[in-house]
């Protein structure tokens, strides 16, 4: 784990107390949790923990979940998390279509829209759709910010795109700031695999440390989980797994390549072989499993979630026969959890993990 549980009595630190405290809230749901514990968790000083507690409930984060027995004394008050004080926007920029949903605190999905999208469109028609969408979506509620997921690839740091598979021109488009400064609000951009797999790793039927999420949509991508944390590389371009060749002077591939993944995987779906589609799927799954030693293969995408099981048992033949082969044991392939709005929830979580403090940590 990447992530410290301590926290520390400095001024400096208010913010980071303030999101260890508020994480534990979270975790600790309708039951709540006494100031006692959080000082004992976090390492922090009753005193801290008091003054923090009080802010929240000042503005309505934090609120009375009752009163628990105490061993000796008088009965411990207990908190707990208010998760409709605050919301998040994801938004998941596709090809094709356009994808918002809102989200409370806890990360409950509160409402959702679809429609539309040419994302061949000029790059300010695709910021004003975007930023259409999130204000049908925010009805006068305490939104804390945007996240954004997209095919890359792209510049997670600076929120730059890079040339995007089949949309050259939206190289070098500061999308992060565009739309920041036309929604007035904080804005995250990551790639469409990272933030679903983000949303997957906190949630808790995951039941994988370290996983690889292949989607399969209107294009093909895979997001990172590594020892619980969500990995992007060094210049957060790790994932581009759709444009590893496969097949030498193979069909041409949208990104100038030929035999790649992505494309034998479409063609083989637009040709209604899905059998094949998800053997060539996994192959480049058995590569990773052999590449990265990981827990777990995560099916997704709306490919995939059209004929789930045909996909899982596919990719889960290679991947066990490569298994066998090099004798170790198979591990699970399986359809990821979270349903047709996984993306963008995951897009969520861009804005809400900073906030309780798990910016580089996605695992609980």
């Amino acid at each position: 784990m990447n992530r410290s549980n301590t926290g520390a009595n400095l001024p400096a630190l208010r913010n980071h107390n303030a999101a260890l405290v508020l994480d534990l809230l979270r975790a600790a749901g309708e039951e709540g949790i006494s100031r006692l514990e959080l000082a004992e968790r976090t390492g922090l000083t009753p005193q801290a923990v008091s003054k923090i507690t009080g802010r929240l409930r000042d503005e309505g984060t934090a609120t009375e979940a009752g009163r628990r027995a105490s061993t000796g004394g008088k009965p411990r008050t207990v908190l707990k998390l208010v998760p409709s004080a605050a919301h998040a926007i994801g938004l998941h920029l596709d090809r094709d279509e356009l994808t918002a949903v809102l989200v409370d605190l806890a990360g409950t999905l509160v409402g959702a829209r679809t429609v539309p999208l040419d994302l061949g469109a000029e790059p300010a028609r695709v910021v004003e759709a975007a930023a259409a969408e999130a204000e049908a979506l925010t009805g006068g509620r305490r939104v804390l910010g945007v996240g954004v997921a997209m095919p890359g690839p792209l510049d997670h740091d600076s929120g730059v795109l890079h040339r995007v598979t089949g949309f050259p021109h939206w190289s070098g488009f500061p999308l992060r700031d565009a739309l920041a400064e036309r929604l007035g609000q904080k804005v995250f951009l990551d790639k469409d695999t990272n933030a679903a797999a983000l949303g997957l790793a906190l949630r808790a039927d995951t039941r994988a440390e370290s996983f690889a999420y292949l989607h399969l949509g209107s294009g093909l991508g895979a997001g990172l989980v590594l020892g619980g944390a969500l990995h992007r590389g060094a210049r957060t371009g790790a994932g581009e797994f759709g444009h590893q060749t496969i097949l030498l002077g193979g069909p041409a591939c949208g990104c100038g390549g030929r035999g790649c993944i992505e494309a034998l995987c479409l063609a083989s779906v637009a040709r209604g072989d899905i059998a094949a589609a998800a053997r060539f799927l996994g192959v480049g799954a058995a590569n990773l499993v052999g590449l990265l030693d990981i827990d777990a293969v995560l099916l997704g995408g709306r490919k995939i979630a059209a004929d789930e099981e045909t996909f899982v048992r596919g990719v889960n033949a290679v991947v066990e026969e490569r298994a066998l082969r090099g004798g170790a044991p198979a591990i699970p392939v399986r359809a990821a959890a979270g349903g047709p709005h996984s993306v963008a929830e995951g897009a969520a979580q861009l804005v809400l993990v900073p906030v309780f403090g798990r910016a580089n940590v996605a695992y609980p």
